[in-house]
């Protein structure tokens, strides 16, 4: 009876894996086949109703890219080390989150090509994503919920 148990839990779980897989439109794995032919390691995210994000290795830099449904690129997010970030930015950080360890950082651009940098602030539990121009100067900042498996 165990074992019987055990094989119906094994087969919903698998289930429900499956179930959950993200369903991307031709159009938008074309482009993306198009623009990273030798990306690995790809995972899909649904982001809204309209829009989906390739999360994947392309050579050695980690990048996030968000399509609309037919298949136009609307960010690009490329992870970069702290150091690559600039003295205004870091400077920042350094005067108004001083008790904060900065644990991500990233160079967005948008559809239009405007750069930004993304810069993932720490203290315990509690995270900030603090967004800069290219100046350095900062645009805008959101609190994110801490997931239980950052924590670490």
């Amino acid at each position: 009876m165990k074992t019987k148990l055990l094989l119906l839990f094994t087969l919903l779980f698998a289930l429900s894996l499956l179930a959950q897989e993200t369903k991307v439109p031709k159009k938008v794995k074309d482009s993306f086949v198009k623009l990273y032919p030798n990306a690995k390691d790809v995972k899909w995210d649904q982001e809204g109703d309209e829009e989906f994000e390739a999360s994947f290795k392309n050579g050695t830099e980690q990048i996030s890219v968000v399509f609309d449904e037919d298949g136009r690129v609307e960010e690009t997010e490329t992870v970069i080390e702290v150091k690559n970030l600039s003295k205004p930015i870091l400077d920042f950080v350094a005067q108004n989150y001083s008790d904060y360890k900065i644990t991500e950082t990233a160079k967005i651009v948008d559809d239009k090509g405007i750069v930004t940098f993304e810069a993932e602030v720490t203290k315990g539990k509690e995270k900030k994503d603090l967004i800069f121009d290219a100046n350095g100067k900062q645009v805008k900042k959101e609190a994110k919920e801490s997931d239980e498996k950052d924590e670490d």
